[in-house]
């Protein structure tokens, strides 16, 4: 089949990947440069884990989600997954934390619990008596984005897909018809996985899709504190309301700060400079449990674009040949390949609720 996909994200990427290697003739569309920096594909890294709170499906499809990333290593001849398993703090009962606590405990997922002192004795960037214990999980870690990127879009042009980087799709027609500058491409199907721009593309999923404008800070910590940031594991969640994540300098990047709490709706190509106090108000939400982080230098900020449904999950609309994937909600990226996967195995053959049931993980 002749199969357009918009959208040069971590979906675009794995599902131009997946269909190619199924055989299918894919024509992939990027506004932009791969990786865009401007996309929420485009930053360092993105964590993943298996914690999950409440949403217990998605927990259950991190195991999906490693073997497709094992099968994409193997195309692309390298790993860029670092497994240095990841790190909860829970400073008051039923945070976020604890919640991913539970679930783990639930699904008899690996964790070991540390009270407040063994924490900050092994984890010296933790302040001890400033929160109430903290979890650490080996099944876990960050996926380099850009290398990722950089690896698919030569895999793809190795591999006969065309690739139309720095191209903007001006509108998709259900009829299976892509327009750019350069004119009008009929496909059998048309695939859209353009983040927070799908609306500006299909302006009628607005009630469903809520694009969001974010950043992250990039920090660099005091000296004496290198070496256990150099070992540390990725912080999903810093306790308390901060919805507060970090990833450590790995792979080559600094150390990431970021929280939920530090979004506001925007259409995606708003405000996207970084302002001035930006990352001082991303830094406070880390005080605690993170000890004298004001000796922290910033180093970066960096502005992000993602689309939310209102229960977080996965979201997939069809109508006629096209089909929008939105496998966002702000924690998209390490299903990536395995969205890929089952584009490729879904779409295909028009097999569109198979399709979402997988992507709401409801089951």
């Amino acid at each position: 089949m002749k199969i357009a996909i918009v959208g040069g994200g971590i979906a675009g990427l794995s599902s131009a990947w997946a269909l190619t290697k199924a055989g299918h003739q894919v024509t992939l569309y990027e506004q932009g440069p791969i990786p865009n920096p401007l996309s929420a594909s485009g930053d360092e890294h993105r964590i993943i884990r298996r914690a999950y709170g409440g949403l217990s499906g998605y927990a259950r499809r991190i195991d999906e989600a490693y073997g497709a990333w094992d099968e994409l290593w193997d195309d692309l001849g390298e790993k860029h997954l670092v497994e240095n398993g990841f790190l909860i703090v829970s400073r008051q009962p039923g945070d976020e934390a604890e919640q991913y606590r539970d679930g783990l405990i639930a699904g008899g997922y690996p964790l070991d619990l540390l009270d407040s002192g063994e924490a900050a004795e092994r984890f010296a960037f933790l302040e001890a008596g400033t929160f109430r214990y903290a979890g650490f999980s080996p099944e876990g870690g960050a996926l380099l984005c850009q290398k990722i990127a950089g690896g698919l879009e030569g895999w793809l042009r190795n591999h006969g897909a065309a690739v139309h980087d720095n191209t903007t799709v001006t509108a998709v027609d259900p009829a299976g018809t892509v327009i750019t500058a350069e004119g009008a491409t009929d496909f059998d199907i048309v695939i859209v996985t353009a983040g927070a721009w799908v609306l500006g593309l299909v302006p009628d999923l607005a009630g469903r899709l809520t694009a969001y404008r974010t950043a992250v800070a990039y920090f660099t910590p005091p000296p004496d504190l290198a070496d256990a940031w150099a070992d540390a594991p990725v912080m999903l969640d810093a306790g308390a309301d901060s919805d507060g994540y970090a990833i450590p300098p790995i792979g080559g990047s600094g150390l990431k700060l970021g929280t939920g709490n530090h979004k506001r709706q925007s259409p995606p190509d708003a405000d996207r400079t970084p302002a001035p106090d930006e990352a001082d108000a991303i830094r406070r939400w880390f005080s605690p449990p993170l000890a004298r982080l004001d000796e922290y230098r910033h180093e970066k900020t960096v502005t992000c674009a993602y689309t939310f449904t209102a229960d977080e999950r996965f979201a997939l609309h069809r109508r006629d040949r096209l089909w929008v994937v939105s496998a966002c909600s702000g924690h998209g990226y390490k299903f990536g390949a395995a969205v890929g996967r089952r584009v490729a195995r879904h779409v295909p053959g028009g097999e569109a609720d198979a399709l979402q049931a997988w992507l709401e993980a409801r089951d």
